[in-house]
């Protein structure tokens, strides 16, 4: 039996070298919203090829590996360097809809954690000097994810250390959602309707329900449009039902469970 704390072997670490090396490339592309197909075009690099060098499967060499890095306009020591400089646990990303408690236990986490706490949707305001629904009457939805993307892109050049929440609707850009999932810790703060429903009436914000008389079913059906992507967190933490106070302490003893 080899014991538990045995050293990897040479062939175990050089898969564990490729696989790393896959992340990378995947997480880059994402982080550009660039398809494989489109990068083999620019790369020269065939598609079939760069789906095993992002699987940790292709041993590529360092000629192709340079054409790769080039389309992307990354250096190409960023893709093979040993280690990362920031692993994807020292960013917590907060994912759910408006009222599953992601601006409070998310303060209050980055706080614990002596982190920064940044919004993305405060981000986005402040990017467009217009608030949410400005952004979206003037621009457009279109708009509104452009300014979204471009946010998260920054947040995650500036800060290797954070504890970042998501608009509820980001899940639904599948490009933003992928950078956010390949370079953070996802957590889906899931809770009830009616508790989703109780929390925004307390912030004195209606938004997007506004003037809808069917406002809870609005939220049932979001939330059950959203249940498959939402899924896609690393880890899930119920709400309901709990306090501030609660929320948090449950929400890092997810956390210290999972990094056990």
């Amino acid at each position: 039996m080899v014991p538990v704390n045995a050293p990897l072997s040479h062939v175990q670490q050089e898969a564990a070298y490729l696989a790393r090396l896959g992340a990378r490339v995947r997480a880059w592309r994402a982080e550009r919203g660039t398809t494989r197909k489109v990068l083999a075009a620019a790369s020269g690099v065939s598609e079939r090829y760069l789906a095993q060098l992002e699987a940790g499967e292709g041993n590529i060499s360092v000629l192709l590996l340079r054409k790769v890095a080039r389309a992307m306009e990354v250096p190409v020591e960023a893709l093979v360097r040993e280690h990362d400089a920031a692993p994807r646990r020292s960013r917590i990303a907060l994912l759910g809809l408006r009222g599953a408690g992601k601006s409070t236990l998310g303060a209050k986490l980055a706080r614990a954690l002596d982190v920064p706490f940044i919004e993305l949707d405060r981000e986005v305001e402040n990017d467009a000097g217009a608030s949410l629904g400005e952004v979206f009457s003037m621009y457009g939805q279109e708009a509104f994810r452009r300014f979204e993307r471009r946010a998260l892109e920054r947040v995650l050049k500036q800060h290797e250390r954070a504890v970042i929440a998501a608009g509820g609707s980001l899940v639904t850009d599948p490009g933003t959602y992928q950078l956010l999932l390949d370079r953070s810790y996802c957590v889906w703060l899931k809770a009830s309707p009616e508790e989703h429903m109780a929390r925004v009436i307390a912030q004195g914000d209606m938004r997007p329900f506004k003037g809808r008389s069917a406002a809870l079913d609005e939220i049932r059906q979001l939330l059950a449009d959203r249940e498959r992507l939402y899924a896609r967190a690393d880890v899930t933490l119920d709400t309901s039902g709990r306090s501030a106070k609660q929320g948090l302490a449950a929400l890092r003893a997810l956390l210290a469970k999972e990094e056990a």
